[in-house]
């Protein structure tokens, strides 16, 4: 199994230990300078770390939320639904000395993108640190698209077709994240 690779971000100010697979996006398209893209070769997962300008005037839990519909408008979701918004403890973060709050998010929304008729429902997990000092929001997004499974599972319920109990390949999908 190939070992896990740390990745310069931003130039090298920081850097992010990825799992095996991992892609950066940027060796592929173009990708904005505030942002680094890494996608999975398996899977359409994706991480994408944002360095973004602080919203000053949302706190708290609702800064999360912001965020998270913000991705949303920008990946013209037809449904954005949150799930579960926690706060992260700041003397476990290796940034605890800049950042003011830090939140978890996870939610629903539901995009469009190879074919604007099929909107599928993709699971975001989404990771907020305030840095004030900086005026910036950092911001990690992971997307988590339903499997070709679960798209299957999905089709045939929309055409009133049942399909197989038990099938255990979905147990062999690889994870982006350890």
């Amino acid at each position: 199994m190939e070992p896990t690779r740390d990745y310069p971000l931003f130039g090298g100010a920081f850097s992010a230990t990825l799992p095996p697979g991992a892609i950066n996006v940027s060796d592929l398209r173009p990708v904005p300078d505030n942002q680094e893209v890494f996608c999975h070769r398996m899977t359409d997962q994706s991480l994408i770390v944002e360095l973004l300008e602080l919203q000053a005037h949302v706190r708290g839990e609702e800064a999360a939320r912001y965020h998270f519909e913000d991705v949303g408008a920008v990946q013209e979701a037809r449904t954005v639904q949150v799930e579960t918004v926690q706060a992260l403890l700041l003397e476990n973060l290796a940034l605890r000395g800049y950042c003011e709050e830090a939140w978890v998010l996870s939610g629903t929304q539901q995009v469009a993108k190879e074919n604007p008729q099929v909107a599928k429902d993709v699971t975001l997990h989404l990771a907020l640190l305030r840095l004030p000092q900086y005026q910036t929001d950092l911001l990690l997004t992971f997307n988590q698209p339903p499997t070709d499974a679960e798209m299957l599972h999905d089709a045939a319920e929309d055409l009133g077709t049942p399909l197989c109990k038990g099938n255990k390949g979905l147990d062999i999908f690889p994870k982006f994240l350890p």
